[in-house]
C-alpha cells in the first residue's frame, strides 16, 4: 500500500472522464492482473492461505454451520470493511483505470448517486494476508477514517467483496508532488515555503492524535486543484502514544531516519527528518544522500557522507534543513510550535484557512501515459455473480 506509482495519485490532468461506454474496458483491463497476482499467490504461499481462499469459495474448510453469515475470510476483515453485494458499475459510472499498485489497480469513478468524482483503490484480500499485513492494512483505514484535517486526504468509504477490498478517497486530478517535483525541480523557495507549512501542519496533527506517519515522501503527498497539498496513504502508520517507541524497520529508504535504519527504538521524530528530506529534494533538485537499495546501504551512505549545507537557498531555511535533518533525534526539531515558530516561516500563518487562500501556482503535470498491454487485464470478477477468474476466492 506504500508503494503506489505516482500516477495512481491523479489521473487526466485535465480532470475529464472517459465515457461511460469505456468503463467496461476499464473493468476488463483490471481481470487479468490480478489473475496473475492469484495464481503467483498461490505458488508461493502454503497451506494457511490455500485454506483461506477455499473457505472464501465456500468450499472446503468453509463451514456454514459456524453461524457467522460469511466464510471466515470475509470476516477476517470486518467491521472496518463491510460487505457490499452490489456490482461496481451498479454503483459507479465512467469507471477508468489509472493504475497499477502494489495490491492492485486503482480505478476513477464517478458516483451514480452525487455525480462526485472518486479514487477506488482496489486490494486483493489474498495478497494482503499472505504478505502478513492485514493488522497494517486495517489500522491504516481506521486511522485515515479518523484524522480530518484540511491537508490530510479523507477516507470516504471502505468495502470488501468476496476476493477485494475497496478503499475510495478523495480524487484529485493534478497528481502527486513527485511528478510535480520532477517536472520541474528545483521548486521555488517561496512555494516550498507553503509547501513546508502545510505538510509541517499536517504531521504535527496526526502526532497530536497520536499517529506516526513512517512513510512522508513526495509519492505520498497530493496537489490539489489549487496547487495545495494533502498527506496521503497511512498503510505505515500506527498508534504511538507518548513515550511510546516502534521498532520495525519500514518506510522508503532515502526518507528514512537514521534510527529507524539502524532498527534503533524511534517515536514520531522519524516523521520530521523525513519532511526535512522532501523539503530538502525539492529545493536542491536531488535528494541530500543518494537512494540506496536497502536500509543497510542506506545508513552505511548516511554515516559516510553526512548531510551537507545547502549553500543555494536562505540562511533560514538551510537553517530549517540543517534542524529537521539533525542524526540526533533527541536534538532535531521535531514538534509543530517550535516548527512553525521557526523564523523562515516568519509572516507566515498556520493557519490552514489562510494557507489554502494563499495563490500559487497552478501546475498539471502531464500524467504517465504509459499503458498495459491490451490483453493484461482480462474477465474483471467484482463479485461472485460475475465470470469466475481462475482460482478465485
Amino acid at each position: 500500500m506504500g508503494n503506489e506509482r505516482s500516477a495512481a495519485r491523479g489521473g487526466n490532468p485535465s480532470g475529464q472522464l472517459v465515457p461511460t461506454s469505456r468503463w467496461k474496458g476499464a473493468l476488463s483491463k483490471v481481470g487479468l492482473l490480478l489473475s496473475s497476482w492469484y495464481s503467483a499467490t498461490f505458488q508461493t504461499t502454503g497451506n494457511h492461505i490455500q485454506e483461506q481462499l477455499a473457505e472464501a469459495r465456500g468450499g472446503p474448510g468453509y463451514h456454514g454451520s459456524t453461524g457467522w453469515p460469511f466464510p471466515r475470510f470475509i470476516s477476517l476483515f470486518f467491521p472496518v470493511f463491510p460487505y457490499k453485494s452490489q456490482r461496481m458499475d451498479q454503483e459507479f459510472q465512467d469507471i477508468e483505470f489509472i493504475a497499477k499498485g502494489s495490491l492492485g489497480p486503482i480505478l476513477k469513478v464517478r458516483q451514480r448517486t452525487n455525480e462526485k468524482i472518486y479514487a477506488v483503490k482496489v486490494l486483493l484480500k489474498a495478497e494482503v494476508v499472505r504478505q502478513g499485513i492485514l493488522q497494517q492494512c486495517i489500522d491504516g483505514v481506521v486511522i485515515q477514517k479518523q484524522v480530518l484535517h484540511p491537508f490530510v486526504q479523507g477516507l470516504r468509504e471502505c468495502w470488501q467483496t468476496s476476493r477485494l477490498l475497496f478503499i475510495m478517497c478523495d480524487y484529485h486530478c493534478a497528481g502527486d508532488l513527485s511528478r510535480l517535483w520532477t517536472a520541474s525541480k528545483p521548486l521555488a523557495e517561496s512555494r516550498v515555503r507553503v509547501f513546508a507549512a502545510e505538510l509541517g501542519s499536517a504531521i504535527g496533527f496526526l502526532h497530536d492524535f497520536g499517529v506516526i506517519h513512517r512513510d512522508v515522501k513526495m509519492e505520498n503527498v497530493l496537489l490539489t486543484e489549487r496547487g495545495h497539498l494533502m498527506l496521503t496513504d497511512f498503510g505505515l502508520s500506527r498508534r504511538l502514544w507518548r513515550g511510546e517507541r516502534a521498532l520495525t524497520i519500514c518506510g522508503t529508504v532515502q526518507y528514512m531516519a537514521p534510527e529507524v535504519l539502524r532498527g534503533s527504538p524511534y517515536n514520531h521524530s522519524a516523521d520530521w527528518w523525513s519532511l526535512g528530506v522532501l523539503l530538502y529534494a525539492l529545493v536542491a533538485g536531488k535528494f541530500p544522500v543518494d537512494p540506496q537499495c536497502d536500509h543497510t546501504s542506506m545508513l552505511r551512505s548516511l554515516q559516510e557522507a553526512p548531510v551537507s549545507p545547502l549553500t543555494s537557498v536562505s540562511q533560514d531555511l538551510a537553517f530549517l534543513l540543517a534542524e529537521l535533518l539533525c542524526a540526533d533525534p533527541r536534538l532535531r526539531l521535531h514538534r509543530l510550535d517550535a516548527f512553525s515558530e521557526h523564523r523562515f516561516f516568519r509572516g507566515l500563518s498556520f493557519e490552514p484557512q489562510l494557507l489554502q487562500g494563499l495563490p500559487l501556482e497552478i501546475s498539471h503535470p502531464a500524467a504517465d501515459q504509459s499503458d498495459p498491454e491490451p490483453q493484461l487485464f482480462r474477465d474483471f470478477d467484482w463479485e461472485p455473480g460475475a465470470p469466475a477468474l481462475p482460482l478465485a476466492g
